[in-house]
């Protein structure tokens, strides 16, 4: 029986699609039949209204969660997805940070109350914030592996170079199981040689951590979001969710046994 894999998907870039990745890979998770639960750690809280959800009132929220406020079964709500739950955040996360300034462990809130809860799901995603902060490190500590949208640009590789020394960081100081999941290529134009360019140059750098699954640029994907719904509810025949339900596939054929 294969076992619970919390992925944390990040890069402290923004604007490369990780939101839109963390929304939908959820969904087609969960449209593949998997339990599903999504960690919105991103004080923008796009992940959750983007699964149908008022982020402006659902509580408690994971700053409840990370200030010790609630427990996490209080915190996990249903989304507009069936098998598919989601740990919600509003902008009152922003505040964290400096509120859990001298709390012991602070790094480890996340992933002791993960382990509460990691029997009753097949995935836990975890949406970090664009930014390498303290609430990036406690899903880096809480997850097994990193999955990390990267937009086919000319700087998407400075900052994939920047995520892997933290992601190394994190693995010898606080998490010595954390790997690499892989690579995805985000906002992907066939047309256009730059993105040909990055896709070959991440390939030569990674090799087997880079998904053969590409999300293109899709509008159909940009416009899921203000609907409060994943791609594959809004518009499940569309390029978009195509690319995603790969991405799924190809995510649960590296589970772990």
């Amino acid at each position: 029986m294969a076992k619970v894999r919390i992925i944390a998907i990040a890069n402290q870039k923004g604007g490369v699609g990780k939101t839109t990745t963390s929304i939908n890979l959820s969904a087609c998770l969960a449209e593949a039949g998997k339990n599903v639960l999504v960690v919105d750690a991103d004080p923008q809280g796009n992940t959750t209204s983007g699964l149908g959800l008022d982020k402006m009132n659902s509580s408690p929220t994971v700053y409840d969660l990370l200030l010790g406020e609630c427990k996490i079964n209080d915190a996990i709500h249903k989304s507009c997805v069936d098998n598919l739950k989601i740990i919600p955040s509003n902008i009152n996360l922003s505040g964290a940070e400096i509120e859990l300034i001298g709390t012991e462990n602070r790094e480890f809130i996340l992933n002791r109350a993960l382990k509460k809860v990691r029997k009753d799901y097949d995935f836990i995603i975890i949406d970090c914030p664009p930014s390498l902060n303290l609430i990036t490190i406690n899903a880096l500590t809480a997850a097994d592996t990193v999955l990390v949208p990267i937009q086919c640009e000319y700087f998407a590789l400075e900052g994939l170079e920047q995520l892997l020394h933290t992601i190394n960081l994190v693995k010898e100081r606080l998490n010595d199981s954390l790997e690499l999941e892989g690579v995805v290529f985000t906002m992907f134009d066939s047309r256009t040689n730059l993105s040909l360019e990055v896709v070959e140059e991440v390939k030569r750098s990674l090799g087997q951590h880079v998904y053969k699954s590409v999300i293109p640029r899709n509008v159909r994907l940009g416009e899921a979001p203000s609907h409060g719904l994943p791609i594959t509810m809004y518009d499940g025949k569309s390029k978009g969710a195509e690319s995603y339900r790969l991405l799924a596939e190809e995510v649960i054929e590296k589970e772990w046994n």
